[in-house]
């Protein structure tokens, strides 16, 4: 939402979204907190932080970019760029998930990050994209929309401690993943 403290941790409020998006997320919170309370069903929240790598949403970002750059389409980024996003592979998310999965929580329902603990700009996304596809993305600039925020960074520091949790893929080695599984898909040469 509007909150402006960095990195985003769990206990921070989110009573003020920005975006239909993140009202939808803290109304599943709020669902599943009350649900647990209710019967006793221990309960863990797993905040995501721009998930992207192979079979991921042709819609977000990443993807919708590689799709253009490749077929030779303009792309538009906001504020030139300039957006800084906590990027995190499909593969750390999934580390993330299956750490929690037995560790349930005993006092209550509870929150946690599960995230690259970095964050960078869009425009470095689209560059590494470029590299791997070995094309110049033809790019338009635009303002921000009212619902996009200027940074997202999540903490994970709770997921650490309870888990062990660290992201271990950089943004440059999972856009090459990434790059690769969507020639391939795409029968790009």
């Amino acid at each position: 939402g509007g909150n402006r403290q960095l990195p985003f941790n769990e206990q921070q409020p989110v009573n003020h979204p920005v975006s239909l998006y993140a009202a939808t997320k803290k109304a599943n919170e709020l669902m599943a907190h009350t649900y647990s309370h209710l019967y006793g069903l221990p309960a863990t929240g797993l905040r995501f932080f721009t998930v992207y790598g192979p079979w991921g949403r042709p819609d977000m970002a990443y993807y919708s970019f590689a799709k253009a750059i490749a077929a030779g389409e303009p792309i538009v980024l906001y504020d030139d760029g300039r957006l800084k996003r906590d990027f995190t592979y499909i593969d750390d998310i999934v580390a993330g998930v299956v750490g929690a999965l037995d560790r349930p929580p005993t006092d209550g329902p509870r929150i946690l990050n599960i995230g690259n603990h970095r964050a960078e700009e869009v425009r470095t996304l689209v560059a590494l994209l470029e590299a791997g596809l070995g094309r110049k993305a033809i790019v338009r600039s635009a303002p921000r929309p009212a619902a996009d925020v200027e940074e997202t960074f999540a903490s994970v520091d709770a997921i650490s401690a309870l888990t062990g949790f660290a992201p271990s893929t950089p943004l440059s080695e999972g856009i090459q993943r990434f790059v690769a599984w969507f020639k391939d898909w795409h029968r790009i040469s």
